[in-house]
């Protein structure tokens, strides 16, 4: 039972890895075209009494598509590691990941990463503290923004492997709190300024 599952987990992620790939080329060719056109600047002799033909706009993406949920899955992933651990370098931001995907193999927070990254979002009680205390609308350091969408892509795409650094981990917290959860845990390891755990329902904040 334990092997199917695993087998099927193994499928799952190589799907997921060959379809961002996918998306991410094709968003990379279509930059890579818009950056490379260049209209031109050479004025005409006389004026052209003719309209300009409308260019076409991309079709949006259903949003039930594969397509659009890996999108997203890609975006909250970024997310949870900029807002955790945009400080601590690639090391802390693998980190936090691997503790959202041990969640999704647990099974008790959520089956997807935006799932398990936006838990208690609606209510009190966000599992991540930047869902809740009004990160989200504040502006981002886009270099870091960057770096992070840049290793989420890398980790879905298998070209970065992570390594359970963290022992398994589903919860942490910042060394700067001492949450009452964490004596009913096991503690694991500490990675940059994070704590990690596992072994119960215990909370994902870091405050």
């Amino acid at each position: 039972m334990i092997r199917r599952k695993n087998d099927a987990l193994a499928r799952s992620d190589r799907a997921l890895a060959a379809a961002m790939a996918i998306i991410i080329a094709t968003g990379s060719a279509a930059l890579g075209a818009s950056i490379s056109y260049r209209p031109s600047t050479d004025k005409p002799a006389a004026p052209v009494a003719v309209a300009a033909a409308p260019v076409p706009a991309a079709p949006a993406l259903p949003a039930d598509s594969p397509q659009s949920r890996l999108i997203s899955e890609h975006r909250c992933l970024s997310e949870v590691m900029y807002y955790e651990a945009r400080g601590e370098g690639p090391s802390g931001q693998k980190a936090i990941a691997e503790v959202v995907f041990a969640r999704m193999r647990n099974g008790n927070y959520g089956q997807s990463i935006c799932a398990v990254v936006y838990e208690g979002a609606k209510r009190a009680g966000c599992q991540f503290s930047f869902a809740c205390n009004g990160d989200l609308v504040r502006p981002k350091d886009m270099a870091a923004w960057r770096e992070a969408e840049n290793l989420a892509a890398r980790i879905l795409t298998g070209e970065v492997r992570l390594a359970n650094a963290t022992g398994g981990a589903t919860n942490f917290h910042a060394i700067s709190v001492e949450p009452e959860w964490a004596a009913t845990l096991q503690r694991t390891t500490q990675i940059g300024n994070h704590v990690f755990y596992r072994g119960g329902p215990g909370r994902a904040r870091d405050s």
